[in-house]
């Protein structure tokens, strides 16, 4: 019944933006950190972004620092990743993920800690002139 949908991927040029949603289904995000990871072919998957169930704490990877900016609407269930400036090494399929357990929480200086329940089927982006 849990599950997750991504949608706003694609081809984009380098400098280009992209908004990725996630919508959650079956599962309520209030009380929930939540989170995107991506992965790159042949590269290992990396955690991208978090936010606390308030927001107040919120996570990037150096590597997209200044440039995602991840948020949520919990009346919507959905989170977002608005991606600006990409570039081509930003290219992977992109999974949002949640906990099941409110123990799980975002820390800024090192992303979500704790177990990650819940996974999207991911969305490419591609990121290329």
């Amino acid at each position: 019944q849990v599950q997750f949908v991504e949608s706003g991927g694609g081809l984009v040029q380098p400098g280009g933006s992209l908004r990725l949603s996630c919508v959650a289904s079956g599962f309520t995000l209030d009380y929930y950190a939540v989170g995107w990871f991506r992965q790159a072919p042949g590269k290992e998957r990396e955690a991208v972004s978090c936010l606390s169930m308030s927001s107040r704490n919120i996570y990037y990877a150096d590597s997209v620092k200044g440039r995602f900016t991840a948020s949520r609407d919990n009346a919507k269930n959905t989170m977002y990743l608005q991606m600006e400036d990409l570039r081509p090494e930003d290219t992977a399929v992109y999974y949002c993920v949640a906990p099941q357990t409110a123990l799980t929480y975002c820390s800024g200086a090192r992303g979500l800690v704790g177990d990650i329940d819940y996974w999207g089927k991911g969305i490419l982006v591609t990121v290329s002139s």
